[in-house]
Formats: C-alpha cells, structure tokens, sequence
C-alpha cells in the first residue's frame, strides 16, 4: 500500500532522504544532499516544506516533490520516483496533490524547469497537464572566443572608450538605483530577483556607469562560492545592458573579468525573454544544453 503526504518544517531529515534515495539514482554525478544543502535551498529558493511531498510503501520513501513557493508561483523544484517503483503513476499523483493544494491557497500558477537530457520527466509534465512554456538555454563563453569577437583581452575594456567608468557594484547597488525591480527581464528561478537577493554575499559585479547612470552590469558568482564542477569557468548570473551600443559595454566588462583571471563564463537557464540567442552569439556565447520551462494552473480535485 502506497502512502503519500505533504511535509513539515520538521521534516527537513525525511525530505533529504527521499530525495538521496529517488533523485540520486537518476543524477549520479551530483553530490548527496545534505541538511546544509537543503537548508540553503529555502533560503535561496524560498523552498516550502509544506509544498513537499513524499509518497511511501511502508515505511521506504518510494518518490518526492519539492516545491519552491513564491507569490507569483510555485516551482516543482525537484520531482522523482525510486527506479524500483516507476510507472505505476506516483509521479502523476504527487503533481495532482500539489495542484489541489494550490487550487485552495494559491499561488495558481506552477511552474518546472526540466533538462532536455530527462525525455521521461518531460512526458511526465505534459502528461500531467502542463504546457511548454519556453526552452531555457545553457551558453558558455571560452577565452579563445570572446577574442574571436573582439573582446580583447588586454588594454582597457571597450567601455571605457565610450565615455564610461568600470566601478564594482553589488546587488545592493542595483537594487538601490530600481535597476533590480523594475522592468527586470523574464529569467529562470535560480537567478530571479528573490534568489540574487538571497545570494547577495555570494555574488560580485561590475558595471560600466556614466555620470547619471549605470549603463550595463555583470554579476557572477564569487569564485570561491561556485560550483567545484565548473571550475575554473565563472557563472554568470545577470547580464544586462541598457545603451543600444551593439554589446559593447557588456563585451568591455567580460574583458575586465577575463583579465582578472576568469577565463571561461558559464550563463545557465537564459530565458528566450531574458536575452536573444543572437544577441549572445554577438557577444561570443554559445549555447550548450538547456532546460523546457513548463507551466500550468492549479486546480482542484485533481488528485
């Protein structure tokens, strides 16, 4: 008999387990989760662990949902059943259960960012109601080909050819001159405002400013925060230009980055909304991999 329940904030040590004994399976290169890593997770995802759920046979934890909830939607952050206990319609189940519950006390909207690789958690979303929403592509940026373009790797950044100065600058920064809130671009969860907030100590910039205003900004995780598999390669986590200068400005503090030792970027989930394919190419990235942004609104009596 297969029991399933949504969770408790004194669950944290049930939902580590189930997802080290579901998930791990299908993601063998990924490091166990940790009570740290989960906890890092609310902090930084705004996950909720009453939008969690495990499903059991006995007293074994055969799948788990986790859900990351925010006022403009929920995000079906994780969603895995035990290889042993596939097709058998847990995965269904657990989708349904969170729709009803949102149904009830919102937010309607439920959103999941699912990798390319995963065809069968895929099916599992549209089978389950949801619509492709998006493909959120994965680019990098090697050394040789921010050179190719005309980054430069030397000499001053093309930025300060056009009258502007390349100054540090924090999510503090940003957020206190509305360039944060206001008018911010559609992008994935993990680099949304809520998450770059959350983060802010563990994330550097640079910007290039003009007298009256920022015109463009990078901001990237600091090295000794990345993830040791990316290493030595810099993840980027917002990239914005406001000057019409052909991506000038943005090329002149990727060239300021790369003289200070980040060789290589790495800028993951870019939504379609957030920054055109072509306008990264301009700017020498190249896409590599992705995630299907998926959505649907939550309703009752699903499960």
């Amino acid at each position: 008999m297969t029991a399933y329940r949504f969770c408790r904030t004194d669950d944290i040590a049930l939902l580590v387990d189930a997802l080290n004994r579901c998930w791990a399976p299908y993601c063998p290169d990924e490091p166990p989760v940790t009570t740290a890593v989960f906890k890092r997770s609310i902090r930084d995802l705004q996950v909720w662990c009453s939008s969690c759920m495990v499903a059991f046979s006995g007293s074994d934890p055969i799948g788990v949902l986790i859900g990351a909830k925010r006022p403009s939607g929920t995000l079906v952050h994780r969603i895995a059943v035990h290889p042993d206990h596939r097709r058998q319609g847990h995965g269904r189940h657990l989708l349904a259960s969170l729709g009803s519950k949102l149904a009830i006390l919102g937010p309607p909207r439920i959103v999941a960012e699912v990798p390319e690789a995963l065809a069968p958690v895929s099916g599992l979303f549209s089978a389950s109601g949801y619509v492709q929403d998006a493909i959120l592509r994965d680019y990098v940026l090697q050394g040789d080909e921010h050179e190719r373009v005309g980054g430069g790797g030397g000499g001053k950044p093309p930025a300060l050819h056009a009258g502007g100065f390349v100054i540090p600058v924090t999510v503090d920064d940003l957020a206190a001159n509305g360039l944060l809130e206001e008018g911010h671009p559609q992008v994935c969860w993990r680099r949304s405002v809520e998450t770059l907030t959350a983060r802010k100590e563990e994330i550097a910039g640079l910007a290039v400013a003009s007298d009256e205003r920022i015109e463009a900004y990078v901001l990237y995780l600091k090295p000794e925060v990345a993830s040791p598999a990316f290493a030595p390669t810099a993840e980027i986590v917002s990239l914005r230009s406001f000057i019409g200068d052909g991506g000038a400005r943005v090329k002149g503090l990727l060239s300021e980055l790369r003289a200070r030792g980040m060789g290589s970027f790495r800028f993951p989930k870019v939504h379609p909304a957030e920054m055109s394919m072509e306008s990264l190419e301009t700017l020498g990235f190249r896409p590599a991999g992705g995630h299907r942004l998926y959505a649907t609104t939550a309703r009752s009596g699903e499960a």
